[in-house]
């Protein structure tokens, strides 16, 4: 039996203030299960390798993300071979970048991330970005195009799922009139700050699932007097609280940190549930900020 499909239902999360808890996944349209936390990796000092072989060995951290733009898929393989965690047992995302997009570039960008990183095939694969890099077509023409060397690249199964990342409506809205597979996953910002709701609406309407990053807003949430009083209510970090809110919005949540502590810290949200009233306080705090990468304007 082919053992990409033998993914557990859930992933061990080790707990100071429990014994043993387990990360919840959400299932995709194609009937896998993604973990719904997951641990995130970046270039400019996003990266590290003792970090990563950390949270995997003693945090129970199942997911990690990626992308070649990140700079790190070679160093990620070694830190997976490294914890000695098989390779079924967790769940990869890596993204295909912009400068790659079309569809012989999008299939061998794919094929030589997998051979940088040591792996056979990814759990999921990312379009990084709506917008093209390509003069003389439109972003629309390449999406589509590019699109469609990832549906090859889920039916040859080097790839277990296919998705896209910082798609709006529209840009979801068109590669579904132009191709055949919906996306099984949107990743976009996500944090107390930046809460797109017709977005994540839209989504689970069309069975996309809402994958969120940079829940801590880089940082920007931590000193936030709102989250601050509701973290002393919990008695937990603020870290953990916006962790927490996103997952019990029923978002994939992957923040991101080099740091051994921090990475526990960001594991434990699995102890404790907010209140309706502290959910819908946080769920206030929406201001359109980003402190990413803004879509709003690719067409």
């Amino acid at each position: 039996m082919d053992d990409r499909n033998q993914l557990p239902s859930t992933a061990q999360v080790n707990m100071s203030d429990t014994s043993v808890l387990y990360c919840p996944t959400v299932p995709l349209s194609n009937g896998l299960q993604i973990p719904i936390f997951g641990l995130g990796t970046s270039h400019f000092g996003g990266y590290s390798h003792d970090a990563i072989v950390y949270a995997l060995t003693e945090c129970g951290v199942r997911h990690i993300d990626t992308a070649k733009r990140y700079g790190c898929e070679e160093k990620l393989g070694q830190a997976l071979r490294e914890s000695g965690i098989p390779r079924m047992d967790l769940w990869v995302t890596d993204k295909l970048w912009p400068g790659d997009y079309g569809y012989e570039a999008a299939k061998k960008a794919c094929i030589d991330s997998c051979s940088q990183m040591g792996v056979k095939y990814f759990d999921l694969f990312l379009m990084h970005w709506p917008g093209s890099m390509r003069p003389g077509c439109s972003n629309r023409e390449v999406r589509a195009e590019t699109w469609r060397a990832l549906e090859e690249l889920y039916e040859e199964g080097v790839c277990r799922a296919i998705g896209v990342s910082n798609f709006l409506v529209h840009h979801l809205e068109q590669l579904k009139e132009d191709c055949g597979v919906v996306p099984h996953v949107n990743q976009v910002e996500y944090h107390p700050f930046q809460q797109p709701n017709k977005l994540k609406e839209y989504c689970q309407q069309e069975g996309i699932v809402f994958e969120g990053y940079s829940p801590l807003a880089k940082g920007q949430v931590l000193s936030n007097p709102t989250v601050l009083q509701i973290a002393e209510k919990y008695r937990r970090t603020p870290a953990q609280i916006c962790i927490r809110w996103s997952i019990q919005n029923g978002v994939v949540t992957i923040p991101k940190s080099v740091k051994e502590k921090r990475i526990k810290e960001n594991c434990q949200v699995f102890g404790f549930q907010l209140e309706e009233l502290d959910m819908a306080t946080l769920g206030s705090l929406h201001d359109e900020r980003h402190v990413t990468w803004d879509p709003t304007d690719v067409e």
